[in-house]
């Protein structure tokens, strides 16, 4: 160390400026996909002179790039890279999700679990149907949604054993939190290959979802989301779903 400067030019201990340039590119998600300086310090926890040295240069090589009114966001180049990441399970999920929408004419998602949460990796939408919560790129808890209940059914006995195990989050007072209860439904979502929801997530939607099984693995979901107020339509949206997700299953398998 000289003059105080850490591992990585960096003054503060531990941090060094790789970590704190994932931290600035971190500070953006779903939620906050346009920041100011002062925000993007704040979430990132580097200091403002810092943050805005760093900023400037990945202005400058066009990972973020300013609004027209001072606000930051993702650039180009950042976005170029991001298309280089593997996405096989899109690529083949893709034309039976267009399927899919076409037969039904709902809003349709493509979902994978993260941790304890699921991932939306795609999605397809129509200017008529039900609002949708989730995002391309979101996350949101497996137990209120639809198609991270079709996930949660297919874990390990021990997966689903410490999810219950914890404080469940509860988006609206539909939501099913009980563990007892949950794990019951969970194992009828097993037993019938599918998940049905009511206003669980957010109010006004309900939704039907099945598992992406292979070699008895769940890999992702599938769902369909609707108006809650047509809720009785949600049982003639199973056998599609079911036959979709069998054929992507089978298309990846083949991969």
């Amino acid at each position: 160390m000289r003059g105080g400067v850490m591992a990585g030019g960096s003054r503060e201990p531990g941090r060094s400026v790789t970590s704190k340039v994932l931290a600035i590119l971190g500070a953006f998600d779903t939620d906050h996909p346009r920041l100011t300086l002062s925000e993007i310090s704040r979430r990132s926890g580097v200091p403002l002179t810092t943050t805005h040295r760093l900023v400037g240069e990945l202005v400058a090589w066009q990972a973020l790039s300013r609004t027209a009114d001072g606000h930051l966001r993702v650039g180009l180049r950042l976005w170029e890279l991001g298309q280089l990441a593997p996405g096989r399970l899109q690529e083949v999920a893709h034309p039976w999700l267009q399927e899919l929408y076409a037969e039904t004419g709902e809003n349709v998602h493509l979902a994978v679990r993260d941790g304890l949460e699921v991932l939306y990796v795609d999605k397809l939408h129509g200017r008529r149907a039900v609002r949708l919560v989730s995002r391309t790129g979101g996350r949101l808890p497996m137990h209120p949604t639809g198609v991270g209940k079709a996930l949660l059914a297919h874990e390990p006995d021990w997966f689903r054993g410490a999810y219950l195990a914890r404080e469940l989050e509860r988006p609206t007072p539909r939501t099913i939190v009980e563990p007892g209860r949950l794990a019951r439904e969970l194992a009828s979502v097993r037993v019938q290959g599918y998940a049905l929801t009511f206003e669980e997530m957010s109010l006004g939607s309900c939704s039907a979802a099945a598992p992406v099984l292979v070699e008895g693995r769940a890999v992702a979901a599938v769902g369909v989301v609707l108006s809650s107020r047509r809720a009785r339509e949600l049982q003639r949206l199973v056998e599609p779903l079911l036959r979709v997700t069998s054929e992507i299953a089978r298309a990846y398998a083949a991969r």
